[in-house]
């Protein structure tokens, strides 16, 4: 396979407590030798001070003065590494239950998701929880890699059987593709080199995975979208009349000369031209920074969005999410916050929590009056004005929304587009 090294691939981590996340990251640094030297030397007299017989895996991912004296990870950490055949970002998230909402945030733009289970311990509800978001946010890719095969004599009958779990599970959601690579982080058995403790997988090492997993594009190419940002007026003698609209366009394309509508005021006109920095350009695309300039002079503002006039977004005051609780402060039907929409912020109401999801069933669990951490419904939300939407299926960008508690200022939910 003809793999373009200058491919990027975001992949999220998730597992519960002590499942070898950190250590997994670490022999993936490790063994691809993606460590500089005096990285691998504070590591290595780290683990000296520590009393550890060989070098931390864990440590290369743990950054963080207090994660390192606490001994866990308590957030979510990026990391960057390359090899020769694709470039990588990593985003570590906590295993704890009520960490379950950084895994919302790590995952929320990776084209693939790592979930570790214990091979010890097999699924668990963190398993599920963390299978079920990756299903959520419709990431395409999930690889299950079975951890810690080393405390189990490498029994391939235990790795069947943890298999067995998850698809039992997994056939639930809407997840394209699941792959199972059976691990052992520790001595890095299945991640970068084949083990020679369990002759009887022939499948893929993990980072082989990673290198030739197909990279498909998130971003709506159909639908032409530019939520506007801010209004460009230089005032100056070499552009007088200059009035542009900057923002970056969220999906679509648009080309000097289409014909467009502004939303949600209605008014049309065409596109004069498509400028940057660094000059005019004759289209543009998601997810490029630009300033569109119109051939009329109409009213527009931040909040507003431009549209092809032939395809235009969704108006609407009451809209349907599912949406993950991020915050320990419960929230109840009649709750009122500011809702973020791409550039557009509104006033908003919870006006009824439809049902929630019980985890370990999938199930639906309706008559339910109160969201607590980590909880995950659906909800009909109104807005003091109409937001202009997609599906978060069609389209990511125009069919996410966050939840902020004006009081505190503290984003209390992100939430989906149905």
């Amino acid at each position: 396979m003809n793999i373009n090294n200058s491919q990027l691939l975001r992949f999220t981590t998730a597992g519960s407590v002590d499942d070898g996340k950190s250590t997994l990251i670490g022999r993936l640094l490790y063994d691809s030798k993606s460590i500089f030297e005096d990285q691998l030397e504070a590591i290595t007299n780290t683990s000296i001070n520590k009393g550890h017989d060989g070098v931390d895996l864990a440590l290369f991912t743990d950054g963080l003065k207090d994660e390192r004296e606490q001994g866990i990870t308590i957030d979510v950490a990026y990391r960057y590494f390359t090899t020769p055949k694709r470039k990588f970002i990593i985003a570590d998230t906590p295993g704890h239950i009520q960490y379950t909402r950084n895994m919302v945030t790590g995952a929320s733009t990776a084209n693939a998701a790592i979930i570790l289970i214990d091979a010890r311990h097999g699924v668990i509800e963190q398993t599920k929880r963390h299978a079920f978001i990756a299903s959520l946010l419709q990431i395409p890719h999930i690889i299950v890699c079975i951890n810690k095969m080393d405390l189990v004599d490498f029994k391939e009958e235990i790795y069947d059987g943890v298999v067995a779990q998850f698809e039992e599970f997994s056939s639930k959601l809407l997840v394209k593709d699941i792959r199972f690579i059976p691990i052992s982080a520790l001595l890095g058995d299945n991640v970068v080199h084949r083990s020679e403790n369990m002759p009887w997988y022939q499948g893929g090492l993990l980072l082989y995975t990673l290198e030739t997993i197909h990279i498909s594009s998130d971003i709506n190419k159909v639908d032409a979208r530019f939520p506007v940002q801010t209004v460009i007026r230089p005032q100056s003698a070499e552009y007088p009349d200059y009035r542009g609209y900057a923002g970056r366009v969220a999906s679509g394309v648009f080309r000097k000369g289409d014909e467009i509508t502004v939303m949600p005021s209605g008014f049309t006109s065409k596109i004069k031209t498509v400028d940057t920095i660094a000059g005019e350009l004759k289209n543009a695309f998601a997810p490029m920074s630009v300033t569109i300039t119109l051939e009329d002079d109409i009213g527009v503002s931040r909040g507003d969005m431009i549209v092809r006039s032939n395809n235009k977004a969704e108006a609407s005051q009451d809209i349907e999410v599912m949406l993950c609780w991020l915050t320990h402060l419960p929230a109840k039907p009649a709750s009122k916050y500011t809702i973020r929409h791409t550039s557009n912020e509104q006033k908003a109401i919870i006006k009824e929590i439809v049902y929630k999801i019980d985890i370990n069933s999938l199930s639906r669990l309706p008559n339910e009056k109160e969201l607590r951490m980590n909880d995950i419904c659906k909800a009909r939300i109104r807005t003091t004005k109409p937001l202009l939407i997609d599906s978060y299926r069609e389209n990511r960008i125009t069919g996410s929304i966050i939840l902020i508690d004006d009081d505190t200022n503290e984003t209390v939910a992100a939430g989906m587009i149905v």
